[in-house]
């Protein structure tokens, strides 16, 4: 099987497309996120590093994550299944290290999809989750909405938007995509691996077209 790198701006799919391609035909689905969270949570030697960081107030490094990202990229799963990086790499030196831990493992990156929603619709994305104050019910305006205005339909208790899902917040994570991940566009246009994909449609119509972009 092959090995993609999902890339775009929070707010894209690449978490769904990935969900969705994992469930379908097997991919080893690998979000620096959970598999921070996993390994700290094993208490291996690198989980610990990292939470060593982490209640540090730090970033974990570079090095760690790729260390943590080459674990999980040596499951035989993943040369099995073919693997799926959603969101990582996110700058240019994750990237040679995300080549020197394809290579520790004796894989190769087959493409990078870059994923290209308009900035309008990625706010209306980041913006549309609200959560009940009551029972802790998680609506989306756009795709879940409640049948009546801010209030739930489970327990009719009021709904709320968490700080963390604010424009402001919504902005700033867009501006870091722009800063820290946008050059990677180039990075791996150059190397003739980059290919680009519309996710402003709907869920199904986007991983349709994401399935016929990588030939599955």
């Amino acid at each position: 099987m092959s090995n993609y790198v999902f890339l775009g701006p929070p707010g894209a799919g690449k978490g769904t497309m990935a969900d969705m391609l994992s469930e379908q035909f097997g991919f080893v689905h690998v979000s620096t996120g959970d598999i921070l969270r996993e390994e700290m949570a094993s208490g291996s030697e690198l989980g610990r590093q990292a939470q060593q960081f982490v209640n540090s107030g730090h970033l974990v490094t570079d090095e760690v994550v790729a260390a943590i990202v080459s674990r999980k990229l040596s499951d035989p799963q993943a040369a099995l299944n073919g693997v799926i990086l959603d969101g990582y790499p996110r700058t240019v030196k994750q990237a040679d290290l995300l080549d020197g831990a394809l290579e520790e493992n004796s894989l190769t990156l087959d493409a990078v999809v870059l994923f290209e929603v308009e900035r309008e619709l990625l706010l209306q994305r980041l913006t549309a989750r609200r959560i009940c104050r009551g029972c802790g019910a998680v609506y989306n305006l756009l795709y879940d909405p409640p049948a009546e205005d801010d209030v739930c339909d489970r327990c009719g208790v009021e709904l709320y938007q968490r700080s963390d899902d604010s424009e402001e917040t919504a902005k700033q994570r867009l501006n870091v995509y722009q800063e820290q991940t946008a050059p990677l566009i180039d990075f791996y246009e150059r190397r003739g691996q980059l290919i680009r994909v519309t996710g402003s449609k709907e869920k199904h119509k986007n991983y349709k077209l994401v399935q016929q972009a990588l030939g599955l």
